[in-house]
């Protein structure tokens, strides 16, 4: 399995207090923010941002980036990827 979104869901699971969820309920593809996914809000991707700059040092200023970004694990392990090799 990747190390990078075995992380991320580690630390999704602890920065939003998903206390119900272990990261084997998280799909890579699964959608965060639909019902169908793990159905988060606004104020949930906030906290998002936040773990990015926590645990990955990378700043999410441009908020159409945000969308992109945090549409699935898989998205926000290419999302660092991508801002790694900037």
């Amino acid at each position: 399995m990747d190390n990078l979104k075995e992380d991320l869901k580690k630390q999704i699971i602890e920065q939003l207090n998903l206390e119900d969820i272990t990261t084997a309920d998280i799909a890579d593809d699964a959608l965060l923010f639909d019902e169908g996914g793990l159905g988060l809000d606004s104020i949930d991707a906030l906290e998002l941002i936040v773990l990015l700059e926590k645990y990955h040092g990378i700043q999410v200023v441009n908020p159409d980036e945000g969308k992109v970004a945090f549409k699935s694990i898989n998205s926000m392990a290419e999302y660092i990827r991508n801002r790694a090799v900037e």
